[in-house]
């Protein structure tokens, strides 16, 4: 049995879920990309360039510049979340003031600034929209390119993907219209073209979108029979794809195509469906030979007619016959003793053979050859 994998979004519910797709979900606040954890040890450097240039070097400076940016930027990059940032931050913050007080407030500084100015830079893709709301109301949609969001207050909710995506789905053990249970795989060709639909109007659109599908697959199995679906898969798809479409129209996504897959049906059906085909062709193979054989009947009627007043041409056409069948080594040769008669071999009882083994070619070329005297007697010792 086939099982329909679900596509979720949360963290930690998909396998192999990266950072970069987690960032795309309602689960993260931005997106902290390798462009943000540059700026944020960017300027921790020059916080600590800055305060070695006014007191005198201190490795507890460096430990704390370095050390800081350096597990900000990891712990930021895997949770990617305005409260992480706050209690992150506070934590650094704090610890630079206790470690270097009074000679701290540079350090202070430049670690505010990192954690304000870091995450605010975003950059959303050729193909991707940003959903941007502030303080939980929607604010717009940011295209493609850098923009800037101002800290806690901000949030991209989602980065829409507006390329067209390809979605595999299926209907398990659905009875089609003559009751058989068939399985069945298809394949859904969509795309997201309003973001701002899709994501405040939904809240999982890709599975909607899934479920959608299979909705729509199963009602489409159940109402043809199960001839109509293996032989006019387009037809199906198009009507699943027009059902789709009045669904997802008005979450801003649109189906381009559905085309079905593979239909498997019960073994035992299978089989008795093979056996009906192999009937049917034995039965067409008859029917063929059949009317070949009419068709030869028919032409050798028609040849008849020419042979009938004609003795010269049937003696041409029974000695082409014994000509041809002598030409191969090792072959034997039925002909009529009337055909023999008409050649001037004499009558052979009925069946005169030439074979090729032991002699039998030369001894009729010669029987040939010495007329129907010497033919009579090789017709007696065979």
């Amino acid at each position: 049995m086939r099982s329909v994998t679900r596509r979720t979004e949360s963290w930690g519910e998909r396998p192999g879920l990266s950072l970069e797709r987690f960032a795309t979900t309602l689960r993260a606040d931005f997106r902290f990309a390798p462009l943000n954890v540059l700026l944020l040890v960017a300027i921790y450097v020059a916080g600590l360039i800055v305060h070695l240039s006014l007191y005198p070097f201190s490795v507890v400076a460096v430990e704390l510049a370095l050390g800081s940016a350096v597990v900000l930027a990891i712990l930021l990059r895997l949770t990617q979340v305005w409260e992480a940032v706050v209690i992150l931050g506070t934590a650094d913050v704090v610890a630079i003031f206790l470690q270097l007080r009074p000679e701290s407030e540079v350090l202070l500084g430049a670690a505010i600034v990192a954690l304000v100015v870091a995450p605010s830079i975003q950059i959303a893709y050729q193909w991707e929209r940003a959903v941007l709301l502030r303080f939980g109301r929607f604010r717009g949609l940011r295209k493609s390119g850098v923009f800037v969001i101002f800290p806690v207050i901000d949030k991209v909710a989602q980065f829409v993907d507006q390329r067209i995506r390809v979605t595999d789905f299926s209907a398990e053990t659905t009875l089609t219209a003559d009751t058989v249970p068939v399985n069945v795989d298809a394949i859904a060709f969509w795309m997201v073209w309003d973001a701002q639909k899709a994501v405040l109007e939904v809240e999982q659109f890709k599975d909607a979108v899934i479920m959608s599908a299979q909705t729509a697959l199963r009602n489409a199995i159940g109402k043809n029979d199960l001839a109509v679906l293996l032989s006019e898969r387009d037809r199906l798809g198009h009507e699943i794809q027009k059902d789709l479409e009045e669904k997802t129209s008005g979450w801003g996504i649109t189906t381009h195509a559905v085309e079905i897959r593979d239909i498997i049906i019960p073994k035992g059906l299978e089989d008795a469906m093979s056996r009906q085909a192999q009937a049917e062709r034995e039965r067409q193979s008859r029917i063929i030979l059949g009317t070949a054989e009419t068709e030869i009947a028919e032409k050798f009627a028609r040849a008849s007619e020419h042979y009938r007043d004609n003795p010269v041409a049937l003696h041409l056409r029974a000695m082409n016959m014994v000509f041809e069948g002598l030409r191969q080594k090792g072959s034997m040769i039925i002909v009529p003793s009337t055909a023999v008669e008409t050649m001037g071999l004499g009558a052979l009882g009925g069946l005169t053979a030439f074979g090729g083994g032991m002699g039998g070619v030369p001894a009729a070329r010669s029987a040939a050859e010495g007329g129907e005297e010497d033919a009579a007697p090789a017709s007696a010792e065979a």
